[in-house]
């Protein structure tokens, strides 16, 4: 097996992020395999917001099918093209509305987690807004001969400000947004940190009350539970102004919708999925594209599910030829399936070639090893059910950990323990006829 070259950094946040089962944020080109159609099928999605459309994706799978990590991938790729990324995990504090301010907790998490490609780990809000100030100051200053620091480039780049986001008024926030903006700049040249810090307070929806916002910056609207997805529409064309692709939301978890126990808090949650699902697929949102996963429990389900809401029902049905073997990669919803024997023993070499790299030896294991776990793994677990990248991952790192931990141990003791190689036969009386997964694989 040939060595592959991993920056040390990069193969420690695999190893622990996979060891601990969650999905890392940085390296997943190194492990990626198989959803090339899902994949391409976000690319596509990312041509369109380019050109300045819009987009709305379900990504359903069960626990460890690999939701999270396909989102994070396309997530890194499209900070690589140029594009501005925010992420948040859905949960009982973090919701799409709600009467406690759930709605506007999901905002400022996604806000906080605001990255560009130099700024990957998040809070790029103002290095963002820095970016394309200073750009106009340089052009200004240059255009019109202002010698550095003279005092009439203030005003000067704030008439620009206002005239290159005239177009944002007409939508909700728009001249509040502007305000906010030259306000930003004003507190940037003239050294008013209270007011840049203001500034950057509301666009990260910290402001409470309109009274401490018109206090504070002159302005008479906030971002709050009921108002931040207009501000996301709103900021998606402000990013495109300063020279970026666009925005790309990016919420996992969505199963946390479905667990909310009171049926008309879960509808008004689910109301919302419908409208941003109506603007970005009517035309009415540009430059923003918006991604959920979550469990097929929560699309699915007719009596708690997103398929409970007869208006999101009718628009994610699947398509009707699909039944016939067929997938159809433009529809909303992108089902991901069991990984194919073929592409779990592609993950396991490269599995095994991140550990050598992490701990600096030669991973020895060929293809009768790989095979030999690939048979053993999906007996013990019951692969119709529970055979996901992720337990797979888990299992297979640890017993490269334990091998490596432990030179006299071989790979044929370990894998012949009775706690290992437990068959599904005996988790499952019924299934004792059903022939194992991959029982007849080959390479």
């Amino acid at each position: 097996m040939q060595s592959v070259k991993i920056s040390r950094r990069e193969s420690a946040a695999l190893m622990n992020s996979l060891t601990a089962g969650v999905v890392p944020r940085i390296g997943l080109r190194h492990i990626a395999v198989g959803r090339k159609n899902e994949v391409n099928a976000f690319l596509h999605d990312l041509a369109t917001i380019e050109d300045g459309g819009a987009s709305f994706r379900l990504v359903s799978g069960k626990y460890g099918s690999g939701k999270s990590f396909l989102l994070q991938m396309i997530r890194n790729n499209a900070m690589e093209r140029s594009f501005v990324v925010a992420d948040a995990d859905l949960s009982p504090e973090r919701r799409l509305t709600g009467t406690k301010g759930q709605g506007l907790a999901t905002y400022r998490e996604l806000m906080q987690h605001l990255s560009t490609l130099t700024r990957p780990e998040g809070s790029a809000l103002e290095s963002v807004l820095q970016k394309w100030i200073s750009s106009l100051q340089t052009n200004i200053t240059k255009a019109r001969g202002f010698r550095p620091g003279a005092p009439e480039i203030v005003d000067a780049v704030s008439v620009e400000i206002s005239e290159v986001l005239t177009d944002l008024s007409e939508m909700v926030y728009g001249f509040a947004f502007s305000s906010v903006i030259e306000a930003y700049w004003r507190g940037m040249k003239t050294g008013n940190e209270d007011l840049k810090q203001a500034s950057l307070r509301w666009l990260r929806g910290e402001f409470n009350t309109k009274t401490e916002a018109r206090q504070y910056l002159s302005v008479d609207r906030i971002i709050d539970d009921q108002s931040w997805y207009e501000f996301l529409k709103l900021f998606a064309k402000f990013v495109a102004k300063t020279g970026y692709k666009g925005l790309l939301v990016f919420l996992d978890e969505g199963v946390n919708l479905y667990k909310i126990t009171h049926k008309q808090a879960r509808d008004s949650n689910y109301e919302k999925i419908l409208t941003i699902f109506n603007d970005t697929m009517q035309g009415k949102a540009q430059y923003i594209g918006v991604f959920l996963s979550g469990t097929p429990q929560f699309i699915y389900d007719e009596r708690r599910g997103l398929f409970n809401y007869e208006a999101l029902r009718s628009r994610l049905a699947a398509n009707r030829f699909g039944a016939q073997g067929f997938v159809d990669y433009t529809s909303p919803v992108i089902k991901l399936d069991q990984l194919s024997a073929e592409e779990i023993y592609l993950l396991l070499e490269r599995l095994c070639e991140l550990h050598g790299a992490y701990y600096s030896y030669s991973c020895p294991f060929g293809e009768k090893e790989l095979t030999s776990f690939i048979n053993t793994v999906a007996a013990r677990l019951g692969a119709d059910q529970l055979l996901t990248p992720r337990e797979i991952t888990r299992d297979f790192l640890g017993l490269l950990n334990i091998l490596h931990q432990n030179p006299d141990l071989t790979f044929d003791m370990l894998i012949a323990e009775k706690g290992f190689s437990v068959k599904s036969a005996e988790l499952n009386p019924e299934e004792a006829s059903e022939k194992d997964l991959f029982a007849e694989f080959d390479i």
